[in-house]
């Protein structure tokens, strides 16, 4: 395992770095953190498409980035957030980033980026075994989440941020109070339905984090303390009051030539910090908030702990938990899924893919593969309370919409790739959804599904009447023996046997289903 990792936190607003050094059973210890503001997202409303200076501004910071973390020798791990998962040319960036600087960008849901935070937040305060509402105001988006013992309880992201809201109301730099008026209506609207859904949970404790929470507290502690020492602000906490006296002063400013007077104001959040103000102010009166505390970890600290949980194959931490499979677990359970039908398949495909991965170690078969193969077979029917006949296609536009915590976009249309093609044709050029997957994932998806697809015919008949498998091979051909108590398999042999020629075709051999 890495000893040094590097986290990149690439937002709407700023990007963010942090290397740190791996630590056995005792999490990390930071070694470098740098910030840049790239301002990546310029709208009022959806962030339809990432300009061409942002992206230059992106591949000069990221480059900077990446020296730093060659002189650590860490490896890198990048997740891109709003700006990039709204974008229309979201691919196009992303393949540009990685064509002039080697950076391989992971775009990640709302929800995903919800969880994300919260592992950092939880490396950052003793609230495991405390339920906490987080809050986290970004550029482009604010993310919500009820969170308890590293469980996720109820996560939501809102398309409303700093420089969102900014863009709408304050792009000229005037904060008359007739906008700011509209701009307090504008979020209570939005931010309505997710309050209400809040209200239903009882909470322990509000944290917040990130750059206009911190900022405000900033704020906050320097006009109420009169130490000019440096601060920490992590556990800092601030009420109501102290909240609303501090709105009040920056929105009795007109322009940011006034806020540039406020003691403990960020220079770089000048111009979107009375944004990101009033959606707090919004977000503590719809709630009722008495008081928030910050986190000063966040996206990047989550990044952090959750590679390390990827790569070690070991909960460093013993609050890890196995966040990717519950949530498959949740979505299918939300679907109506055929749990004996899902888990027969993926104990059956888990057997043929171990065989696979051992016999045919030339086409590198990886760990990472088979959580997606075993994903897909637990998903692979949700399709079928929309069309039965046409389940296949709909699994897989229920896949690719859903937010599964812990996978990444990518991910995601993996998992959904190899479950569109259980059934019917083989994947296609032809087919967009196959189309755009890059080189190396059309290959995956193919192996994948064709292991999955002689899964899902040796339970032809939902029936789980098939026990175990016994594998001999011999020369070009496999032999695979059904066991099990039943003699009357007729529907298994007939369902492995349609279903096999993807297989035989990728791995040049001949599949011979025996009883």
């Amino acid at each position: 395992m890495e000893k040094t990792l590097a986290a990149i936190d690439i937002g709407t607003n700023s990007f963010h770095l942090i290397v740190v050094e791996i630590k056995n059973n005792s999490g990390f210890k930071i070694l470098a953190r740098e910030k840049e503001v790239v301002r990546l997202g310029k709208s009022s409303r959806d962030m339809k498409y990432i300009f061409p200076d942002a992206t230059t501004r992106a591949i000069s910071t990221l480059k900077r980035f990446k020296l730093i973390c060659e002189s650590y020798n860490a490896k890198i791990r990048a997740v891109a957030t709003s700006a990039v998962r709204e974008a229309l040319n979201s691919e196009d960036f992303v393949n540009e980033i990685y064509d002039k600087t080697g950076i391989k960008i992971e775009v990640v849901s709302g929800y995903e980026e919800a969880r994300l935070i919260y592992l950092g937040v939880l490396q950052a305060l003793p609230v495991f075994d405390r339920k906490i509402l987080l809050i986290d105001i970004g550029g482009g988006s604010t993310e919500f989440l009820i969170g308890e013992k590293s469980e996720v309880l109820f996560a939501n992201s809102l398309k409303i941020g700093a420089v969102r809201l900014t863009e709408r109301f304050f792009e000229k730099g005037k904060f008359n109070p007739d906008l700011i008026d509209e701009a307090r209506l504008s979020i209570k609207t939005m931010i309505y339905p997710v309050l209400r859904d809040l209200r239903k949970y009882q909470f322990d404790i509000a944290i917040g984090s990130s750059g206009t929470i911190l900022n405000i507290g900033s704020i906050i502690r320097n006009y109420e303390n009169d130490d000019e020492s440096s601060f920490n602000l992590n556990s800092f906490s601030y009420g109501k009051e102290s909240l609303l006296k501090v709105v009040k002063k920056i929105t009795n400013c007109s322009n940011t030539d006034q806020l540039y007077k406020i003691k403990g104001i960020d220079p770089e959040r000048v111009d979107i910090i009375t944004a990101g103000a009033l959606i707090l102010e919004q977000i503590f009166l719809g709630l009722n908030l008495e008081k928030i505390t910050i986190s000063t970890y966040a996206l990047r600290e989550g990044i952090v702990l959750d590679t390390i949980d990827k790569i070690s194959g070991e909960k460093i931490l013993s609050f890890i938990t196995d966040v990717r499979y519950k949530s498959v677990i949740r979505f299918a359970e939300h679907c109506n899924y055929d749990k004996k039908h899902s888990e027969k398949v993926t104990e059956l495909a888990s057997k043929i893919f171990d065989f696979t991965k051992e016999n045919f170690k030339e086409y590198n078969l990886s760990d990472s593969d088979k959580e997606y193969l075993v994903a897909a077979c637990i998903l692979h029917d949700v399709g079928h309370n929309i069309s039965p006949s046409q389940h296949h296609r709909h699994s897989y536009y229920l896949i690719k919409n859903s937010d599964l915590l812990g996978f990444n976009n990518e991910e995601i249309e993996i998992i959904a790739n190899i479950s569109r093609y259980h059934r019917k044709s083989h994947p296609k050029l032809k087919h967009e959804n196959f189309a755009k997957l890059s080189s190396v994932n059309k290959d995956r998806v193919r192996k994948l599904a064709a292991i999955l697809r002689i899964a899902d015919g040796l339970d032809r008949s939902h029936n789980s009447l098939v026990d175990d498998l016994q594998f001999e091979r011999k020369n070009n051909t496999i032999n695979i023996t059904l066991i099990s108590k039943s003699r009357e398999l007729d529907l298994e042999l007939w369902g492995a046997n349609m279903r096999k020629d993807l297989y035989e075709q990728i791995f040049d051999i001949k599949l011979n289903f025996l009883v």
